[in-house]
């Protein structure tokens, strides 16, 4: 183990942090050190066994410390990799006037962006789908699924639906969708989108590493052609504690 975290963890300074139960002054114990900066951002924890044996306490009391931690956002669980101290967020504000990819606004920040697919492909519309798309029996779907990632930040869960005749092979898109619609003639001019709170579930929050239950924005836009013809319905839903969605107002004179 490192000599800081041995130090942190010390028993003798667990249990000079005063009265109450062992749990508590580790978290504290452990807060204070995420907070001031000696347990880095992203740095990984050892296990909880190793944990336990550091600060000679129980893997019960480690395990109740660091669920208390990943719920205040101190720490993240990564499944099948570990632990870490979480990144600092800073919120980004996205202006509802403009209609930009993720990849486009990001770009703009100077951000490098990926994403992890989750669906791609093409699919029997479900009715939502034909509804919004205005499609006709018989017709498929182009969909995309995917984790969306500035600097390495996992930022929103976007999923976009198309008529297949806009996106007949949804599998060259590789970063930016509007990129693609803009290549073959069919990039959108004007949107329509429906922004409301929602409580992130358990599988949403293994993607966007942040506490089950905390607060998210559910973004749903349809897209529009110059001939009215919607061309996107797509379904987000973004960290809250990383975005604002700012709106510029003026006076109408009545």
């Amino acid at each position: 183990m490192t000599d800081p975290l041995s130090e942190i963890l010390s028993p003798e300074r667990l249990q000079g942090e005063g009265s109450g139960p062992l749990y508590i002054k580790l978290r504290q114990t452990l807060a204070d050190a995420i907070q001031s900066g000696r347990l880095a951002d992203g740095q990984a924890l050892p296990p909880e066994r190793d944990l336990a044996d550091l600060a000679q306490v129980s893997r019960v009391t480690v395990r109740k410390a660091v669920d208390d931690l990943v719920k205040d956002g101190l720490l993240i669980r990564r499944r099948g990799s570990g632990t870490f101290v979480a990144k600092p967020v800073s919120k980004l504000q996205q202006p509802l006037s403009h209609l930009t990819s993720f990849t486009e606004d990001m770009a703009r920040r100077g951000y490098t962006t990926r994403s992890e697919w989750l669906e791609r492909g093409l699919f029997p519309p479900s009715p939502d789908e034909m509804m919004k798309l205005g499609l006709k029996v018989g017709m498929q779907v182009a969909r995309l699924g995917r984790l969306r990632i500035a600097n390495e930040l996992p930022l929103a869960i976007e999923r976009a639906s198309l008529a297949a005749d806009i996106l007949p092979d949804p599998t060259v898109v590789e970063n930016s969708l509007y990129a693609e619609l803009h290549r073959n003639g069919h990039r959108p001019v004007r949107a329509v989108q429906r922004i409301s709170a929602q409580n992130v579930t358990r599988a949403e929050a293994g993607l966007l590493a942040v506490p089950v239950g905390s607060a998210g924005l559910a973004i749903e836009r349809v897209s529009y052609l110059a001939s009215g013809r919607v061309v996107e319905f797509t379904r987000s839903l973004y960290r809250g504690d990383a975005y604002d969605f700012v709106a510029e107002m003026t006076l109408v004179e009545t």
